[in-house]
């Protein structure tokens, strides 16, 4: 299963990264890739969620769409995801935010199968390419929403 990792280092304080990374429901307003994002469930502490999100690859002019859980764990300041059902085959990682000098590591683990029938490995790595360049995109819009609060 291919996995992709990306980090980036935010001016912001924790609480403020953590904050902007939760409100899932903004993420259209401010993320170009995300045509539109629903929550269907959510627990009571807020801690649980269960998001139906549609995404855009322009450069394929498609839709992809996937429902999603979310587990975030407040102490050890991480949030755990994994698609409960959509157009991968698996899809499931982990946001990791860490304060290092003042500043927040904001870590983020994707493992993910998206297998079409009868692509080659050169489909395949363009589909790996654009996981990777939509991991680091989500990374840049939350450092870039959170560092302009």
């Amino acid at each position: 299963m291919p996995r992709i990792e990306e980090t980036v280092e935010i001016a912001a304080p924790l609480e403020t990264v953590w904050a902007v990374a939760q409100d899932v429901e903004s993420f259209p307003e401010f993320m170009p890739d995300v045509r539109s994002l629903k929550v269907l469930e959510r627990s009571p502490d807020g801690l649980r969620t269960v998001t139906e999100w549609e995404g855009i690859i322009k450069e394929f002019k498609r839709t992809v769409r996937w429902t999603e859980e979310d587990v975030w764990d407040p102490q050890a300041r991480t949030c755990a995801f994994r698609m409960l059902r959509g157009d991968f085959d698996s899809y499931e990682g982990l946001w990791t935010f860490t304060e290092e000098d003042g500043k927040v590591r904001f870590h983020c683990v994707v493992d993910y199968e998206y297998d079409v029938p009868l692509i080659g490995p050169l489909i395949k790595n363009i589909v790996a390419l654009k996981m990777k360049q939509n991991a680091a995109n989500i990374l840049q819009a939350i450092k870039a929403r959170a560092e302009s609060r």
